[in-house]
């Protein structure tokens, strides 16, 4: 199964156990994180639909990027600027594809219609 999710102003397309480099995501190495922002998922050629589908990943790295050298010059007028720039970026593991908050919400929902019978009943 593959999805496209959205993060960072970008899009990617991914699967199970892929690693992707997004930009950075708060969080420490190990930690995991859903991605809820789906656009599209499917399975070879079949199109599933994405309602309440999440992405969750496991963060790997936080790191920087390659250095981007920035140079301006003014040609006949005695400039010149150099500046360099590293971005920080964010390394992912794409542990699974798949509807776990509905799970959760799913084990809430049951949870309460316990309760509520018996908030009733006293």
């Amino acid at each position: 199964m593959f999805a496209i999710v959205r993060t960072g102003g970008k899009q990617y397309r991914v699967a199970a156990g892929d690693k992707i480099v997004v930009e950075k995501l708060d969080g420490e190495a190990g930690s995991s994180i859903t991605l809820g922002d789906v656009l599209l998922a499917g399975e070879g050629s079949e199109l599933k639909p994405t309602d309440g589908l999440t992405v969750s990943a496991e963060i790997v790295a936080q790191e920087k990027g390659e250095k981007v050298i920035v140079f301006k010059k003014r040609r006949r007028h005695n400039y010149r600027r150099k500046n360099g720039h590293r971005q920080n970026h964010t390394i992912l593991k794409i542990t699974a594809i798949g509807a776990q908050e509905t799970k959760k919400k799913a084990a809430k929902a049951k949870a309460t219609e316990g309760d509520a019978p018996a908030a009733a009943e006293a």
